[in-house]
């Protein structure tokens, strides 16, 4: 069954933050919740009265211990599960943090180079978008998943 992305409408809102510098990218190994055991960004569900940006910088805080700074949104991304599960997702770049990354009970910090993201311990979705935004777009990806399948994406990019 396909996507009517037009009339689609998330049941949840989340973000992602990613810190780039010096050509390594700070990544997470999920310990719990949506994902858990597999690697992502730093990151999670919106709350009442968050902007997106401030659930993203308070995620990064309570799973990184880590404060980023200027982080710039670079991405909206649209998830359909099989199972009516839909989410909205906003991503965040920063080129810099306050702190030091610790593990905390939601996360462990993995520091890995830009051109050795480890895609196979990914959702399958991120080796679709992770690449072109990393290389300087703007993204925005519709993606239909049944459990961790990959079933369906459109990916689109502009130069920011």
């Amino acid at each position: 069954m396909e996507v009517d992305w037009a009339s689609w409408q998330p049941k949840e809102y989340a973000t992602l933050l990613f810190v780039v510098r010096d050509g390594h990218i700070l990544l997470i190994r999920k310990k719990r919740g949506l994902g858990a055991g597999k690697i992502n960004g730093p990151g999670g569900r919106i709350e009442l009265g968050e902007t997106s940006l401030e659930a993203a910088v308070r995620e990064t805080r309570e799973e990184l211990g880590i404060v980023p700074v200027s982080p710039e949104l670079r991405g909206e991304l649209h998830f359909q599960f099989v199972d009516g599960y839909s989410l909205h997702c906003s991503v965040f770049v920063a080129g810099d943090f306050i702190g030091e990354p610790v593990e905390t009970a939601e996360a462990i910090p993995i520091w890995t180079p830009i051109n050795a993201i480890p895609y196979e311990e990914m959702w399958a979705d991120d080796i679709r978008w992770l690449p072109v935004m990393l290389a300087g777009c703007k993204v925005t990806g519709f993606f239909h998943f049944e459990c961790e399948r990959l079933l369906s994406h459109k990916v689109f990019s502009e130069l920011v």
